[in-house]
């Protein structure tokens, strides 16, 4: 008996294969923590010629970074007090994950990464330059979604009022009044998250492709913070992040991974669109 397959089904069938076609290349080349700085320069035209799509170009990138050792807190200045490089690649955490993910994207070379990590990670001084400091460091997630150009808070636009709650704080002050960071800064924030019980896969849908995203935990609140945790959610159901339980960079299904046996790891999202920067040549 002759099997008659419907050409919607032969179309949908190539269609996906060349969408998942369209990622293997990250597979075949060298993971990115055993290159040199000069190989990774090497590498990064090929990412803009194959993916020339900015979220498609972070989205490869992301996936490249899958395997990266975990190590917390890895970035800095290069200067006191934080002496650690402005840019890396052999280990992440959460936010370097976003960040250095970004920055690369962005860049033509490993030296000119370091330079757009700085426009990223670092607020300007009272004459509009970014010198990276300690102190100028864009420090807290809900901070940096709610007022950088580069990754903006759309929580509001892809929940319904009634799923959000708002929280009104003072980032980088205890519930004692002294400083969580030593900034001598802080800042009274007002935040909308999607509480837990509103997650679901109709809220995935809504989302862009590519897009971030940050976890609220109350209990941090007494401390001036209010995320714990961040990462890239991938056509609207796996998550890319770095894993300190894991202690590795991982992609998994989002709703497996926030929600347990035990109850939800958080107690809500906040949801950022990735936009990139605006350079002149």
């Amino acid at each position: 008996m002759k099997i008659i397959i419907p050409f919607l089904l032969v179309f949908q069938i190539l269609l996906f294969g060349q969408v998942e076609e369209r990622w293997d290349w990250v597979e075949t080349i060298p993971k990115p923590w055993t290159l040199s700085h000069d190989e990774v320069s090497e590498l990064l035209p090929e990412f803009q010629k194959r993916y020339p799509d900015f979220h498609d170009r972070l989205k490869a990138f992301a996936l490249w970074r899958i395997g990266t050792p975990y190590e917390i807190f890895k970035l800095g200045e290069e200067a006191e007090p934080d002496l650690d490089p402005i840019i890396r690649l052999d280990v992440s955490d959460c936010t370097a994950h976003i960040l250095t993910c970004m920055a690369f994207v962005q860049s033509r070379d490993w030296e000119d990464a370091k330079e757009t990590m700085i426009e990223i990670h670092y607020k300007p001084d009272r004459l509009g330059q970014k010198i990276p400091t300690f102190k100028s460091r864009w420090h807290y997630t809900s901070d940096r979604i709610s007022f950088h150009s580069s990754t903006v808070d759309i929580t509001p636009e892809v929940a319904d009022k009634s799923d959000l709650e708002q929280v009104e704080i003072v980032l980088n002050q205890k519930t004692d009044g002294s400083e969580f960071l030593d900034l001598n800064w802080t800042k009274n924030i007002i935040v909308n998250f999607i509480t837990s019980e509103n997650i679901d896969v109709e809220i995935l849908e809504r989302l862009p492709e590519v897009c971030g995203v940050a976890f609220v935990k109350k209990s941090y609140f007494t401390q001036g913070i209010i995320i714990a945790h961040e990462g890239m959610i991938i056509d609207n159901a796996e998550i890319l992040h770095a894993s300190q339980g894991r202690g590795t960079t991982l992609r998994e299904d989002f709703m497996t991974y926030y929600f347990r046996d035990s109850g939800p790891v958080f107690d809500g999202i906040m949801v950022y669109r990735f936009e990139p920067l605006e350079f002149v040549d």
